[in-house]
């Protein structure tokens, strides 16, 4: 038998809370997509604004991180011609992203879940997956 820890429901709000107050800081709507520690879709918030296309983009960089446990943009230091990695991306049906902006989500070293963002650079989406963290991990200590 299997112990799993997963994000709950209310936990990825939290994430998607951190998420869109520095999205809103810095002025670019985002696609926030959680997912739990299998790539499950938990929640997902479309800012007013949020690309179209940003959404799947969103979902995918999520899955990305929870999934294979390493933030996206990892893999976008290791997907370049030459290299082993090259080609991840085109796995399991395209869904790897290699573009900056999800983020496995660890509590007590164990992932959990993962949070990708998109509509802005992989920088502002990076920026915003972090911010989601940040604040995930400050309501945990507050709560401890």
């Amino acid at each position: 038998m299997l112990t799993i820890k997963r994000l709950s429901l209310e936990l990825a709000e939290l994430l998607v809370e951190g998420a869109k107050q520095r999205a809103t800081e810095i002025g670019v709507p985002m696609c926030i997509s959680v997912v739990d520690e299998s790539g499950t879709p938990i929640t997902f918030t479309r800012m007013n604004g949020g690309k179209v296309t940003s959404a799947t983009i969103a979902l995918d960089k999520a899955y990305t991180a929870a999934a294979a446990r390493k933030a996206t943009h990892e893999y976008n230091h290791a997907c370049v011609p030459g290299n082993l990695a090259f080609g991840i991306h085109t796995e399991v049906g395209g869904r790897l992203s290699t573009v900056g902006g999800g983020l496995p989500v660890a509590i007590d070293g164990d992932i959990v879940g993962g949070i990708g963002i998109s509509s802005g650079t992989p920088d502002q989406d990076m920026d915003c997956a972090q911010a989601g963290i940040d604040h995930l991990n400050s309501a945990l200590q507050a709560r401890s």
